[in-house]
């Protein structure tokens, strides 16, 4: 299935507000809104953050091309940490346009992190 940046931008606004919480956009690249699948190469780095209360990530199309093992504060504006650990070989899997579910670390709580890619 291919997705257009755009309609990948629709697609999260309805999970921002309900259950899983306010989605957290984090982008770079031109949005060219070409369709991106399995076969394309990465070019736009995206992530939401479930049950959200200010936190934020950033992952670079740099991150992605270096594919080395990377740990992330999610902190944001939020009043207590989390982390988020991509390794090589995810950052690998966001470049071949596959799409992450994670985990952050606990403190009381979790925050489910999706990152993906779109161009």
């Amino acid at each position: 299935m291919s997705m257009t940046r755009n309609e990948f931008l629709r697609s999260i606004v309805g999970i921002g507000v309900g259950a899983v919480g306010v989605a957290v956009i984090a982008g770079c690249g031109d949005d060219g809104g070409s369709a991106i699948d399995a076969g394309n190469v990465c070019t736009n780095p995206t992530n939401q953050i479930g049950s959200n209360h200010g936190h934020t990530l950033t992952v670079t199309l740099a991150d992605v091309d270096a594919a080395v093992n990377k740990t992330y504060d999610i902190t944001g504006t939020a009043d207590h940490a989390h982390m988020v650990t991509i390794t090589a070989a995810q950052f690998t899997q966001i470049k071949n346009g596959q799409t992450l579910n994670l985990t952050s670390t606990s403190t009381a709580h979790t925050h489910n992190v999706v990152v993906m890619c779109v161009s």
